[in-house]
């Protein structure tokens, strides 16, 4: 069987850059599995990416493994309406609506009907509907969800023999070498398992909003379209240790290089969601970068927290509440670690000298295009 290129398939967006929660852009290329690009009409699925698990592991251990786990796991099928534009030439009429399908996968984490998935995978739905293992469909609802961890829970109202909840583990446990698989639907494909490692942790991927998830783990499992809202599964465990989010490649398939959102920062934001809470993250207000020894401020956002606590362009941030900061990545996970209103203690080098700047972190907005 040969698939078709997934550029004649799939709606892909654009190489994004990693734009730090607090605001720095630094990046990798990842490509988000994600239904936005509004320039090509095709109304086939969308599918997001899976990845491949261990070579240590048995046929009989990953074989029964995904007897238990797949019934778990469904296939996400999301119908939307997109709107037309004169640079929609020749496939759209300016003004006009499109009818667009999307695919992904997700995967149940409670005996209520609640679904876990990407964000970017129901982005915008008109429709929601599932399939479970047996091939049986339900209509599914939006819980909610949030852009800044790519994160959303739908919910299906079916019965409780057909809700097979996966357990979620512990990404903060995750190491370099560990075995992992993937079960998604890869090229519209259901139920597929692929295996391999933890290839590397605390990995900084773009969030749909272009703020940063920090964490991310990347693994050479093989993910592909389709795969997008998957589980990424601990063998030891079998546990849930992230959701299948992101490639990075020149071809839009599979290189062996995927990154999965922590299923900490999911779980957090899946329990807010579920409990009808609205999720807000930290924000300091900065473009930064890596230095030596730091942080490097280049651009402070008008009216932000770090206007507010008078930093300056140039400033090198050191210390974050006295822990030490070697890195824009470093300072990115201590926001992302902290709550809006929170005041923190900011060692900064400025002009040769260093001080200590008290910052009261602000609500990250919408989007950082918006900063």
């Amino acid at each position: 069987m040969n698939p078709r290129p997934a550029s004649s398939r799939l709606r892909l967006a654009l190489a994004l850059v990693v734009a730090l929660a607090i605001g720095a852009a630094a990046g990798a290329g990842a490509f988000a599995l994600t239904n936005h690009d509004s320039n090509t009409q095709s109304a086939a699925p969308l599918v997001v990416p899976a990845q491949p698990a261990s070579a240590t592991s048995t046929v009989d251990s990953l074989t029964e493994l995904y007897k238990q786990d797949a019934p778990g796991v469904v296939d996400i099928t999301v119908q939307s309406t997109t709107s037309g534009a004169a640079g929609e030439f020749p496939f759209g009429t300016p003004g006009s609506s499109q009818k667009q399908r999307a695919e992904g996968s997700g995967f149940v984490i409670d005996e209520d009907g609640n679904i876990l998935t990407a964000e970017h995978v129901v982005d915008n739905a008109d429709s929601i509907r599932v399939t479970f293992q047996d091939g049986s469909t339900a209509k599914a609802t939006l819980v909610g969800s949030d852009k800044s961890t790519d994160t959303a829970v739908i919910h299906v109202d079916v019965s409780a023999a057909k809700l097979h909840p996966l357990a979620l583990g512990d990404s903060s446990a995750s190491e370099p070498g560990q075995s992992v698989v993937a079960i998604g639907s890869p090229f519209g494909l259901p139920e597929t398992l692929t295996a391999g490692i933890v290839s590397a942790v605390d990995r900084t991927i773009t969030a749909p909003n272009r703020f940063s998830i920090t964490g991310a783990i990347q693994t050479d499992a093989a993910i592909n379209h389709g795969n997008s809202g998957g589980p990424l599964i601990d063998v030891a465990t079998n546990t849930v240790i992230g959701i299948n989010d992101q490639i990075d490649t020149n071809s839009n398939d599979n290189a062996g290089v995927g990154f999965a959102v922590p299923i900490n920062a999911a779980k957090k934001v899946a329990q807010t969601l579920i409990e009808g809470g609205t999720v807000k993250h930290a924000y300091v207000g900065v473009l930064i970068r890596s230095v030596p020894g730091g942080a490097k401020i280049t651009k402070i956002v008008e009216g932000s927290p770090a206007a507010k606590a008078g930093l300056r362009v140039g400033d090198v941030i050191t210390a974050f509440d006295g822990k030490a900061i070697a890195s824009a990545d470093d300072l990115t996970s201590a926001v992302t670690s902290a709550q809006p209103g929170d005041k923190v203690t900011l060692t900064v080098r400025s002009d040769g000298t260093s001080k200590h700047v008290t910052v009261e972190l602000g609500v990250q907005p919408a989007s950082a295009a918006t900063r």
